[in-house]
């Protein structure tokens, strides 16, 4: 029986850690759930798991089929240009660097998908040659070394503003 672990998913303007999100993404792909019809079925998924306030059904059933088209490969309508990837083998510092970064989002008031990347290949690709590693906007703004708060908050604030 698989887990439920927490992912990060952008709710409007927010950042939320949703219990079970994988596994019921899993699900509707091997179900081959229609796109019109997924964000009720993930929705369904995960409400039992997860604190949903009153008048934001709409909001996360729009993220959530978001995330679904994001992983079939197709094309997402973003809502925002922030795009945030964190490269590492999903070691404890890796880890360490997207909460620290979430930390940080939340402290600049700034909404954005996390995308942690995990495949040594596709870290390659993207020429990572030490990770953890920070991409910002397609920017890599450091690899191998863990940023300062003040660091992360400011590169943050200055995506945002461009």
């Amino acid at each position: 029986m698989d887990t439920p672990t927490q992912r990060m998913l952008k709710v409007g303007k927010a950042t939320i850690g949703l219990i079970g999100l994988d596994i019921a993404l899993n699900k509707a792909l091997a179900e081959n759930i229609p796109i019109d019809e997924v964000s009720a079925y993930l929705y369904e998924q995960i409400r039992g798991q997860n604190y949903i306030p009153p008048g934001m059904t709409d909001s996360y059933k729009t993220a959530l089929k978001r995330e679904y088209k994001s992983l079939l490969g197709l094309e997402v309508e973003e809502d925002e240009d922030l795009i945030i990837r964190i490269f590492g083998t999903g070691c404890i510092t890796c880890n360490g660097l997207r909460d620290a970064v979430i930390d940080a989002m939340m402290k600049a008031g700034i909404a954005a998908d996390i995308d942690m990347i995990h495949e040594p290949d596709e870290i390659g690709r993207h020429g990572i040659t030490a990770t953890p590693a920070l991409m910002i906007n397609g920017e890599v703004k450091i690899a191998g070394i863990h940023p300062t708060p003040v660091q992360l908050e400011e590169w943050l604030l200055e995506a945002a503003e461009k």
